[in-house]
């Protein structure tokens, strides 16, 4: 297959973009517009220079396979983060899905407002945008985890003593003070 040329100076700021890696785009070969994918490609180590390129043709009746970044929303509320101080650690950052061209997301939303300290997100627990199916490698594989720190628990619990435990003291001080 013959070697075709890019503007190397557009190809190498829209390769910034997450938009440009999880898009169809329309490549002009020889006067003809082709839909295609951005499969992979190859920078230089130290230079700002794009070495190659490829696209793979997507045929709009046909099914493709490719990864989708994924967006993490409303961490910020869910009880984990909220309530317990916990950290949500990212497991999965792009998903591995089947649809067809048209239905191709730009990237996909996980939900975080219902996830609690300890408690984990798995693909199974994603709304997926309509004909779009995700592609799971063995068991249901967790995208997310809620868990609150060691020194976060430990200071938690130093900060709050027992109920049963302060009253002892209360009392137990009273007849000190009568003296």
């Amino acid at each position: 297959m013959k070697n075709r040329a890019l503007d190397h100076n557009a190809l190498y700021h829209a390769l910034k973009k997450e938009v440009f890696h999880a898009s169809i785009l329309d490549l002009e070969i020889d006067g003809v517009v082709e839909k295609v994918l951005l499969r992979d490609f190859q920078v230089h180590a130290y230079k700002q220079l794009v070495l190659h390129a490829d696209f793979q043709r997507v045929d709009p009746n046909h099914k493709i396979h490719v990864k989708v970044p994924l967006h993490f929303i409303n961490a910020d509320i869910s009880p984990a983060v909220k309530l317990h101080a916990a950290v949500i650690s990212h497991v999965m950052v792009e998903m591995e899905i089947s649809c067809l061209p048209g239905d191709l997301p730009e990237f996909i939303s996980v939900d975080l407002t219902k996830l609690d300290a300890g408690q984990s997100l798995h693909v199974k627990d994603i709304a997926l945008p309509a004909g779009v199916t995700a592609i799971i490698h063995g068991e249901n594989q967790t995208v997310a985890i809620a868990m609150v720190p060691a020194g976060a628990a430990a200071a938690e619990a130093e900060a709050t003593p027992a109920p049963a435990a302060a009253a002892p003291a209360a009392a137990a001080a009273k007849p000190a003070e009568k003296k």
